[in-house]
């Protein structure tokens, strides 16, 4: 029996696939949903709901482990394991690969990896590599804005230290001819009124308008709260559903709960006339997001669609074909290795996908 589009035969039942022939842990393999072979039991789909579940915690407290982060970034291994979703050590191949970005039309966004800087001298270096990015940008004429977070630039070894240091991107990338962009990304929930605070005070110079913006996580309780605030001063939006482990008193632990968020707050943030980020590789909600577009007379250049450096490019060459905005997170550095276990447990799928390859070679 030929293989269906989408679909591949797993020991006696069809299960969806993605786009590189890896279980869809989202949908059938996980939710019972789909195309399933109809023997198979609410038991089976229910214990590979709880084993994605237990795959997601362990990747995310893998994350904040220091040793294992010590071994992997020094190792051959965990070096070529990185290059899924990592574009390299180096500047040059950051700029490298936004213009690959570019030829095919979509902008991008640099992002140093690093956080939880622990000296002055490490928090300079990293905006100073932070201010040589925007150079190259501009020189070599990029479709590309920067990403930073605020520990990577210093804020737990010296708050006031931090701030100046972003305070400079920020103001070098409004003055430059064209203007550039800071995002100033979002961290754990100890960082997060710190990180709003600090980017309502930025907003507020007027030379920084347009030029500063930041991120909002769906399974955040205070999230819509948050939009609020940030759409009366008109500052720009990264959506994306969240990273990080959170306690359930103040983060939406079921997944129907996140995606319901995430809709909610992305009909706000599409209507404001801000030009907004929704940072998704969700394929229902991206097509809940264009048919809400074209329902509501909604420009496709009035906002963009966010993706990750080396997930889902097919859906991104599509999105570009169809005219509508996508940008791709570019991240660059080291310090790969909380951001690369934090990707695996947003989609465990990713595990097979990484193995699959290293087996090739």
């Amino acid at each position: 029996m030929p293989e269906l589009s989408g679909f591949r035969k797993w020991g006696h039942r069809w299960i969806e696939v993605d786009r590189d022939g890896l279980p869809a842990l989202h949908s059938a393999f996980v939710c019972g949903k789909k195309y399933c072979n109809a023997n198979a039991s609410l038991w089976q789909f229910q214990s590979a709901k709880t084993r994605c579940t237990v795959l997601r915690a362990t990747f995310i407290a893998l994350s904040e482990s220091r040793w294992l982060r010590a071994v992997a970034e020094r190792s051959r291994l965990g070096q070529r394991v990185s290059t899924r979703f990592v574009a390299g050590k180096e500047v040059a191949d950051a700029i490298r690969a936004a213009a690959a970005m570019n030829q095919i039309g979509a902008s991008v966004s640099i992002d140093n990896l690093g956080e939880n800087v622990t000296n002055a001298e490490e928090a300079r270096a990293s905006a100073q590599l932070y201010h040589q990015l925007l150079d190259e940008i501009a020189a070599d004429k990029l479709n590309a804005n920067v990403s930073l977070k605020l520990t990577h630039m210093g804020l737990d070894a010296d708050e006031k230290m931090a701030y100046e240091n972003v305070r400079g991107l920020v103001a070098k990338a409004a003055s430059m001819s064209p203007k550039n962009f800071v995002r100033v990304d979002m961290e754990g929930s100890p960082y997060t009124q710190r990180t709003l605070n600090f980017v309502h005070e930025l907003h507020r110079v007027s030379s920084n308008e347009d030029s500063v913006g930041t991120v909002i996580q769906s399974y955040m309780r205070s999230a819509e709260r948050d939009v609020e605030k940030l759409l009366s001063e008109r500052i720009r939006i990264r959506l994306c559903k969240g990273a990080y482990k959170e306690p359930e008193d103040i983060a939406f632990q079921k997944k129907s709960e996140v995606d319901a968020s995430y809709v909610k707050l992305m009909k706000v943030l599409m209507k404001s006339g801000v030009y907004h980020g929704l940072a998704t590789h969700d394929e229902t909600i991206i097509k809940e997001a264009k048919a809400f577009a074209t329902r509501e007379n909604i420009p496709r250049n009035a906002f963009e669609f966010q993706m990750l450096h080396g997930i889902r490019r097919d859906l991104q060459q599509s999105l570009v074909k169809d005219g509508w905005g996508m940008r791709v997170y570019i991240p660059f550095g080291t310090e790969w290795y909380p951001y690369f276990m934090r990707r695996l447990a947003e989609r465990p799928a990713n595990v097979f996908f990484i193995a699959k390859n290293l087996l090739r070679k």
